[in-house]
């Protein structure tokens, strides 16, 4: 589905338990659209491998980060494993000035600020996996971690899906990455001809389709 590029900005909050498939989504979504771009958080933590400023994160000091909460420059900011990470409101408002699609990978916490702060721009979608068991299987894939280790995500990853179900505008579930995709294209295909006065009623069937209470959560939420 095409996605036009004319169209009022948009913030897609994209959230999901560690091992639903979030940020790969998020950067094929991101490579067909030039007309969306990434929103790079600022954070505490100290690079990563080829990781590099301003591209993959804004790295800074905590004594930085302190300020930068003081002045109310985060559009959204969360403590996350004993670091901090955060949007800058300035990097959302160029976004929307641009009438760019600005991506957010962050969780459902940092999700719920930028949804509060711009209800009308800002679209949030949750990401599933197809199932605990098929979670669990993919944190135990990639991961080297004792039992124990793995009980944890599992457990973070259950209140995360809690809250998101709960809070979130829609709900895509990602058990086939090019069906995931085509889903997300139509979510951002109705909401942008919604900001714009328009109406685009292959997209807006296909959102609708996904929206949160017209989703069957029961197999998540146990």
């Amino acid at each position: 589905m095409k996605v036009d590029g004319t169209s009022p900005g948009l913030l897609l909050v994209l959230s999901a338990p560690s091992g639903a498939g979030k940020t790969t989504l998020a950067r094929l979504f991101v490579a067909q659209h030039p007309e969306a771009c990434f929103s790079v958080s600022a954070t505490t933590r100290t690079p990563r491998g080829a990781e590099r400023e301003g591209v993959d994160y804004h790295f800074v000091t905590r004594e930085q980060f302190a300020e930068l909460v003081a002045r109310d420059a985060f559009a959204e900011w969360a403590d996350v494993h004993g670091q901090r990470y955060g949007t800058l409101r300035s990097t959302v408002e160029e976004s929307l000035a641009a009438g760019r699609i600005a991506v957010f990978d962050i969780d459902v916490q940092g999700g719920a600020q930028v949804k509060a702060r711009w209800p009308e721009q800002a679209v949030t979608v949750f990401v599933l996996p197809p199932s605990l068991e098929e979670l669990e299987r993919r944190l135990r894939a990639r991961s080297t971690d004792a039992d124990a280790a793995i009980a944890r995500r599992l457990g973070a990853a259950r209140s995360e899906i809690d809250r998101g179900l709960a809070q979130y505008d829609y709900v895509l579930v990602n058990d086939d990455l090019a069906t995931a995709r085509r889903q997300l294209e139509a979510i951002v295909a109705h909401e942008r001809a919604r900001l714009a006065g328009r109406r685009d009623e292959r997209a807006r069937q296909i959102a609708e389709s996904l929206q949160r209470s017209r989703v069957d959560a029961g197999r998540w939420l146990r």
